[in-house]
């Protein structure tokens, strides 16, 4: 859906750690990294890519869906996420308001971002 989406962070090391573990489940990795102020490109499925930097300010919340292939992964995204720090948003759990199969979960990264995994398939 994105080429890449760029935003600051205030810590730049624990928001780091944060989406690489929280992600993990979902296949991204860490890739081009440079100084703080430069910051780390987390790579996916895909060309695309989320891309985090040592900011001065604390930026305003942001709401960012990854897709997930499987409602497997939403789960594993979300134990892994509180693992790392985030705070629940949303446990996983199909969303009918949305669509029939929309499951998902939600977690609150270290900077206040809305984070989801998303899962659009019905159950296997």
């Amino acid at each position: 859906m994105f080429d890449h989406v760029k935003f600051g962070v205030s810590d730049y090391a624990a928001s780091k750690a944060f989406f690489l573990k929280a992600l993990e489940p979902l296949g991204v990795v860490g890739g081009a990294e440079g100084e703080p102020s430069y910051g780390v490109e987390l790579c996916g499925r895909g060309d695309s890519s989320l891309c985090l930097y040592q900011a001065k300010e604390k930026p305003a919340p942001l709401h960012i869906a990854f897709v997930a292939d499987t409602r497997q992964q939403v789960e594993a995204f979300y134990r892994a996420a509180l693992e790392a720090g985030g705070k629940d948003n949303g446990a996983p759990g199909l969303r009918p308001h949305y669509h029939p199969n929309y499951y998902a979960a939600f977690v609150i990264a270290p900077d206040g971002h809305n984070i989801e995994a998303v899962c659009h398939q019905p159950e296997a």
